[in-house]
């Protein structure tokens, strides 16, 4: 086994807490205080995946918005306004029908 395959030993505290490494927070690209997730993937091997924090999300859907889509607001109003409209109409229906 290499070196790289043995890994880091860290301890777990009585709480379950652990330490990642620097070098590994810096390969990812962890901030600390900062968030991390732990999924399994089809192996079975657990994987740390870091969590980006919400101004960070708000920076690319910002970005995206900038490219010519719409932002999740506008289309939030759109599909407001189209609802708004299908309830007029169901509304001037049933008075027609009365």
């Amino acid at each position: 086994m290499t070196d790289a395959e043995e890994g880091t030993t860290v301890t777990v505290t009585s709480k379950g807490q652990a330490t990642i490494p620097k070098e590994f927070r810096d390969k990812l690209h962890i901030d600390t205080p900062g968030r991390v997730r732990f999924v399994e993937n089809e192996t079975g091997e657990i994987v740390i995946r870091p969590v980006k924090r919400p101004s960070e999300i708000r920076g690319a859907l910002a970005a995206k918005a900038e490219d010519g889509e719409q932002s999740a607001t506008e289309l939030l109003r759109e599909e407001r306004e189209r609802d708004k409209k299908k309830a007029e109409e169901k509304e001037r229906r049933s008075e027609r029908d009365e």
